[in-house]
């Protein structure tokens, strides 16, 4: 039986460069619309039961993170629900950059992706279970240039407004993993988190900001080849309507409290960034971040604060970003939560590495940590 190799299905991304033995491929990521940006990969290798394979990823030095891949180990499933780790090595000097993945299927179909991948289908499953909870209110705020809902799911009792959105990068699909944690504590009924913070606030959720490049096989652009968390400052219905939907809704009910949920390529740390550069920022506001931050620590044993993103100096934040954005707009806290596609450093799991249900316990923990401080967000 001939291997084959596809990625035509949802969120699928790569191309056969050529077959240079029986069992070894070379392949390549397909370029974001917009063509400046491609990491994602997702695709299926058929008909390989018990065979030794070797999969090239070529050309990866002009890739969007080409720091990404050093130490960075690609996931595999053979059932589509449990992802590993594959044997995984990178060189930067072998075409242009060459991440192989080494792996002997033990069954007739093997799914390999950079991280593993949330469809549609799940998230439309998530929307619907999660919409038909009491006290749940869903709504389509507009949508894509590809024409998808732009879901937003509400609940809570409270006067502050809480904003949780992930996937403005559509191949950061771990965000999406902690939405599904985020809310399933937020409508547990048994939860003293949830109770807590939905007596104390409105939340806003939109699990999926960028629906077109999730489907698409993306790494951070829309259809239109837009990077959505550079759009915040002047978005368009032509450019970015899926950012133009949020934040006018954001407008109509204001801002106390917004998590902007992430993946990072290149830093092997679970971390938060802040908005510390606006032009704007008052006291109280750098005290809601530094108190946020200080409880998540106490909550998430994978979270940490050592490393990650250098801090804007005074007045220099860029607005084009949601974080500094709403923070300046709203005079809100705004943080912009990352999670790794390389393991966690701090608390490596050599098998699964950072992964689904760790990314749903950290949306646990954040609220747990929000639960903390929400009194002082008045």
């Amino acid at each position: 039986m001939a291997i084959q190799i596809s990625s035509a299905f949802d969120s699928g991304n790569i191309e056969l460069v050529d077959q240079p033995a029986p069992d070894h491929f070379r392949l390549r990521i397909r370029l974001d619309a917009g063509g400046e940006f491609f990491q994602w990969f997702h695709f299926r290798v058929s008909g390989a039961k018990g065979r030794a394979l070797r999969l090239d990823i070529v050309g990866l030095e002009k890739s969007a993170y080409p720091g990404g891949w050093p130490d960075y180990r690609a996931r595999i499933s053979a059932d589509r629900q449990r992802w590993t780790q594959a044997d995984s090595s990178y060189d930067a000097k072998a075409d242009g950059g060459t991440l192989t993945i080494r792996v002997t299927p033990e069954s007739d179909n093997l799914w390999c992706a950079y991280f593993a991948p949330y469809s549609m289908e799940r998230h439309h499953d998530l929307v619907a279970r999660i919409a038909g909870r009491p006290g749940v209110e869903a709504r389509t705020l507009g949508h894509s240039l590809d024409g998808q809902p732009i879901d937003c799911l509400s609940m809570g009792d409270g006067p502050l407004q809480v904003w949780l959105y992930a996937r403005q990068h559509p191949g950061e699909t771990m965000a999406e993993w902690w939405m599904e944690g985020a809310l399933e504590e937020l409508t547990d009924p048994a939860s003293p988190v949830a109770r807590t913070v939905r007596a104390k606030a409105r939340f806003h959720i939109v699990p999926n900001m960028n629906p077109d490049g999730s489907r698409r096989g993306h790494l951070r652009t829309n259809a239109a080849g837009a990077n959505l968390n550079r759009e915040w400052a002047e978005p368009t219905p032509e450019r970015s309507p899926e950012v133009l939907a949020v934040r006018n809704r954001m407008d109509e009910t204001g801002v106390d409290f917004a998590l902007d949920v992430h993946g990072d390529e290149a830093i092997p740390h679970v971390f938060i960034a802040g908005f510390e550069g606006i032009p704007s920022l008052t006291p109280r506001q750098l005290t809601g971040l530094n108190r946020y931050v200080t409880q998540l620590l106490v909550h998430s044993r994978d979270f940490q604060r050592k490393v990650g993103y250098p801090v804007a100096p005074a007045g220099k934040a860029n607005l084009t970003m949601s974080t500094n954005q709403l923070a300046e707009r709203f005079g809100c806290v705004s943080a912009t939560l990352e999670m790794p596609f390389k393991d966690a450093n701090d608390l490596p799991d050599p098998v699964e590495g950072w992964s689904p249900g760790r990314s749903r316990h950290l949306g646990r923990a954040c609220l747990a940590a929000l639960a903390d401080i929400i009194d002082e967000l008045r």
